[in-house]
């Protein structure tokens, strides 16, 4: 289609090339924009299609783009959208689903398996000439053959770590609303209400995604119903648990160990109380991170704007109505057909 205009900030002091969206718009016959961060605003008003990267997209910037029919996020999460804003505008919201299963997956069992054998207490008594401590400290725990996973969430990183926890020998459960029950038991899950997982589970594993509905769906009620001696992991998005109530649960012995990537606030404030305690491993919301995911998410993203540009439907869409042109009309002077695997 041409006359597409996407639309892109770029970081200041920044000289990304853009090497991998340009190459999967070649041919696209869309123009493809980069201008800077202070100039994003106003750039994206006569847009066909953006991608905001890490600017955040609300109901204000929404309601000014007079032309968009495509808002292109290159993660998995699209909670720096206000996708119900987007969705009664007619402006499609694409994600990058697949990307990094592999990646998190298995950062979540490096997680938890740090947590339970204590890797990093065990580093730091060695560099602290305390070889001898080592082992006793382990001997007060139970191998992790046998000990039962709860996942909060089923989607498709969880399920990838699932094949990786059932070869350790671990009991899975798993609360998800909204997936057939009928998905779990080929993994080795089985389906469980959020109190069976959380008050059954020697390791929590949180998967639930960043959204309205999604926030602070673990509060003090519910680590009042987990072991003392559980292990909680969260590689899904902070704000999801209520933060306070985490740390409440830590300082209390209500809960052994948390194991994190994501901060309700990120980067925390040096005053987080997490930052100061022992039974706490952190990471910086970098479970996603491989040689190959930064330069895949990006040619992913740009190859649903590719698509777009030409007319088609995108195949990551996560505000499929739009797609339908049942009331909204953003979409029907395109000629739209289905893109691959769609």
């Amino acid at each position: 289609m041409p006359n597409f205009r996407i639309v892109a900030p770029i970081a200041p002091d920044s000289d990304d090339p853009f090497t991998e969206e340009r190459a999967a718009l070649a041919g696209s016959g869309a123009e493809f924009m980069i201008v800077p961060a202070a100039e994003f605003y106003a750039a994206a008003r006569t847009a066909d299609a953006i991608y905001p990267r890490f600017v955040t997209v609300d109901a204000g910037l929404i309601a000014s783009l007079a032309r968009c029919r495509h808002i292109a996020c290159e993660g998995v999460g699209v909670d720096k959208i206000d996708v119900e804003a987007a969705t009664a505008a007619g402006i499609a919201v694409t994600n990058v689903p697949h990307v990094f299963i592999e990646e998190v997956a298995e950062h979540a069992m490096t997680l938890l398996l740090a947590a339970h054998r204590r890797v990093i207490e065990q580093d730091r008594m060695v560099r602290d000439g305390r070889w001898r401590e080592g082992r006793p400290a382990l001997l007060r725990i139970p191998r992790v053959m046998g000990q039962t996973l709860g996942f909060i969430g089923f989607g498709h990183i969880p399920r990838a770590v699932a094949t990786r926890a059932r070869a350790f020998g671990l009991t899975m459960l798993a609360f998800d609303p909204f997936i057939e029950e009928l998905v779990m038991p080929p993994y080795g899950v089985i389906p469980s209400t959020l109190e069976e997982v959380l008050s059954r589970s020697d390791f929590i594993s949180m998967h639930l995604p960043g959204s309205a509905a999604a926030t602070h769906k673990l509060t003090d009620r519910h680590f009042a119903l987990v072991k003392p001696t559980a292990v909680f992991v969260n590689t899904g998005r902070g704000g999801t648990v209520d933060e306070p109530a985490l740390i409440r649960a830590l300082q209390e012995g209500r809960l052994a160990h948390a194991a994190l990537d994501v901060l309700e606030t990120e980067p925390p404030g040096h005053n987080n109380p997490l930052l100061s305690m022992t039974n706490v491993t952190l990471s910086a919301h970098t479970a996603s991170a491989s040689a190959r995911s930064d330069d895949a998410r990006r040619r992913h993203a740009a190859r649903e704007l590719a698509l777009v540009a030409q007319g088609r439907w995108p195949t990551s869409c996560v505000n499929p109505s739009v797609l339908e042109g049942t009331s909204l009309t953003r979409w029907q002077p395109i000629s739209m057909e289905r893109g691959p695997n769609s």
